[in-house]
């Protein structure tokens, strides 16, 4: 049986960028028990001791997911989280999406008053980008010249397809277009990145003459999120995740080059494609989450702000 006053919550791929910033918000409160899954447990090991993190937190390997405890909440951050990967090795975003969530449905199948909440991404409504996402945007895809930039999105829209056609489970949808904190992985390949690796080796960053837009969630905009979506009265559904307002690359650019020092050129006679494809204005004005009680707090160059402030304290105190 489920307790009465504590969630029990299984955090999936609980290593990566995003799933760290979780544990730290949800076990710091008594109403959450968590089941931490990861691949490496000596990475997660030393996450939770850098983080002083002692109570309310059991970790689990996959083969225990079905005997660990009862969930109430299932909560599923794997994914690929770098674009090079997908070169590499394209066939391994279908094999990784399609096994991990298989196993949370089966479970739900079995038990389905669970709700399972499932990081999707924007990359499901194309390759394209050069207007937002929107409720009456329309996916264009070329399917008889398939590439690397549409296997991902392909592989998110398949498992929303799963998840729509099974509408009396509480299985919720989170598309995150972008996301920035202290803990983002640095040998991911994003203009994010990208800057911060040049600050720190003082070296040119050099850029396009295009200006695109990024949306990038504060941490405790997408806890928040989370938060309403654990509530029991939830439907089965899809949304959005988003900013108070998103940036373009030029304001991020600016804002690095005046607090710390990053130095950088525009050659236009450079190729900058995404691996994923064009995505000049990457970021929603797919609102929907509203009707569920989310109101963003920060802005994107809030949480760029925020975050990489954090960044350098986090790694000045890890190499003391």
């Amino acid at each position: 049986m489920f307790t009465q006053n504590r969630k029990n919550i299984a955090i999936l791929g609980a290593t990566g960028h995003i799933a760290k910033n979780l544990i730290i918000g949800l076990s710091s409160s008594q109403d959450y028990r968590l089941y931490l899954f990861a691949r490496s447990k000596e990475k997660l090991d030393s996450f939770l001791v850098s983080n002083n993190i002692v109570d309310n937190f059991t970790i689990c390997e996959y083969q225990q997911f079905e005997q660990a405890s009862r969930y109430n909440v299932i909560i599923n951050c794997i994914g690929i989280g770098n674009p090079q990967d997908l070169v590499s090795n394209p066939f391994s975003v279908f094999q990784i999406t399609e096994h991990y969530d298989n196993m949370v449905l089966d479970y739900l199948q079995k038990i389905p008053e669970t709700i399972y909440i499932n990081l999707s991404s924007g990359a499901t409504y194309g390759s394209e980008f050069q207007t937002p996402a929107a409720k009456d945007k329309s996916l264009t895809l070329d399917i008889n010249n398939l590439s690397n930039k549409d296997y991902y999105g392909i592989a998110k829209l398949n498992m929303e397809g799963k998840h729509r056609s099974l509408q009396k489970l509480k299985i919720i949808d989170l598309r995150v277009f972008g996301y920035f904190s202290s803990y983002i992985d640095l040998d991911s390949k994003f203009l994010i990145t990208d800057i911060i690796h040049c600050i720190k080796s003082g070296t040119t960053l050099y850029t396009s003459p295009e200006n695109i837009m990024r949306d990038y969630v504060h941490p405790l905009d997408f806890l928040q999120l989370i938060k309403l979506c654990m509530v029991d009265n939830i439907q089965n559904d899809v949304f959005d995740v988003y900013s108070l307002k998103p940036i373009s690359k030029f304001e991020m650019l600016e804002f690095f080059a005046e607090e710390y020092d990053l130095k950088y050129e525009i050659k236009s006679d450079k190729n900058y494609a995404s691996i994923t494809g064009s995505k000049s204005s990457y970021y929603t004005m797919n609102y929907k989450a509203t009707s569920i009680g989310y109101q963003p707090h920060f802005s994107s160059l809030q949480s760029i702000v925020q975050g990489y402030q954090q960044f350098r304290m986090r790694n000045k105190y890890e190499n003391n």
